[in-house]
């Protein structure tokens, strides 16, 4: 499976000072989604090497139906660069809006904590092809500033 979607409430224990859904809470959505489309395209265990380009565009409200999309975006050797958006939005007004997107890097690991081959993906439309070009093109950048420091 390259791609999965996780949905439910925004429930009240997840509220932060401002009495929306706190942006950590948020982040750990968006890593379980990661990490169940990961796990489910190696078909092993996975842990997470990176998150990039996390961009918080409008807050998610307690009682709002929630989407996470966690979507395979291309594969490495051993890892696999997932693109998740978060989308929310009031039942009663039926519009979901994009919340929240962000770059995952998942590497599948064995018992010992080694990296593990994956299955190469190869995207098969022209969005998928974009969406896996936009990836490598970040990933490219990061690694680069990552060199510069």
């Amino acid at each position: 499976m390259s791609a999965i979607t996780l949905r439910f409430l925004a429930e009240p224990s997840t509220v932060n000072f401002g009495g929306k859904v706190h942006g950590g809470t948020v982040m750990k959505w968006i890593d379980e989604a990661g990490y169940a489309c990961a796990t489910s395209w190696s078909k092993r265990y996975c842990v997470t090497v990176f998150i990039g380009s996390i961009r918080f565009h409008r807050p998610i409200m307690i009682g709002d139906l929630v989407e996470v999309e966690a979507r395979l975006a291309y594969t490495g050797a051993t890892s696999m660069n997932i693109s998740v958006e978060v989308r929310s939005g009031d039942m009663k007004g039926g519009g979901m809006h994009k919340t929240t997107e962000c770059l995952i890097v998942f590497v599948s690991v064995d018992s010992h904590g080694r990296p593990l081959e994956v299955d190469a993906y190869t995207p098969g439309t022209p969005g998928e092809m974009a969406l896996a070009e936009r990836a490598r093109t970040h990933l490219d950048a990061a690694r680069a500033a990552a060199a510069g420091s």
